[in-house]
């Protein structure tokens, strides 16, 4: 059973989903918070591109006194998924972390990225979602995703996240990234009409 409300529309595992794991293409998908539509729609997925959580968080650091060092500074790639019902989830994540940040009211999005070859060319599995993979956070992802395998009548995943094929981060976990920004033309909100 899945531990999310994933809309309707947005119930896509029972198509891209299969033993071997998530079918991609060009056509790649990024959950976030509604509150981002705006910017995203205007300027396309930014690396490290929610400004205004990354000023908080950078306030919140100079408060208690630490230090922003290189570590916080660099950019972080944008994130995607094969698959509209994990970029959901994945929204649904982007918006409870905002809240509890900056009291942001957001419902959760997906935009559908629709890249040229060129670009389809650069994303890659994220094989650096291990660590976080490890965490409480990740650990609900696997619950999550072990769901969404289930009900669509296949074994949940076996990995071990230590020693996985890096294309086993794309095929069966579904987590992928581009370290590139993404222009808006390649952008769309996906919605139920």
């Amino acid at each position: 059973m899945t531990t999310t409300n994933t809309p309707n529309y947005l119930e896509d595992a029972k198509k891209l989903l299969s033993a071997q794991g998530f079918i991609a293409s060009n056509t790649w998908y990024h959950g976030t918070s509604s509150a981002l539509v705006g910017s995203i729609e205007e300027q396309g997925l930014i690396r490290s591109g929610d400004s205004v959580l990354s000023a908080t968080v950078k306030k919140t650091m100079v408060t208690i006194g630490l230090t922003v060092d290189n570590h916080t500074k660099s950019r972080e790639p944008v994130f995607l998924t094969p698959s509209k019902e994990l970029a959901f989830y994945w929204a649904e994540q982007t918006v409870r972390h905002r809240s509890a940040k900056i009291m942001d009211n957001g419902k959760p999005v997906v935009f559908s990225v629709t890249l040229p070859d060129e670009l389809n060319r650069q994303v890659k599995p994220d094989v650096g979602a291990a660590s976080q993979l490890l965490l409480t956070e990740g650990e609900d992802f696997m619950a999550f995703l072990a769901g969404v395998y289930q009900i669509n009548n296949l074994e949940g995943p076996t990995i071990d996240l230590m020693v996985a094929n890096r294309k086993d981060y794309l095929s069966v976990l579904g987590m992928a990234y581009i370290n590139a920004d993404v222009a808006a033309s390649y952008v769309k909100l996906v919605t139920n009409h």
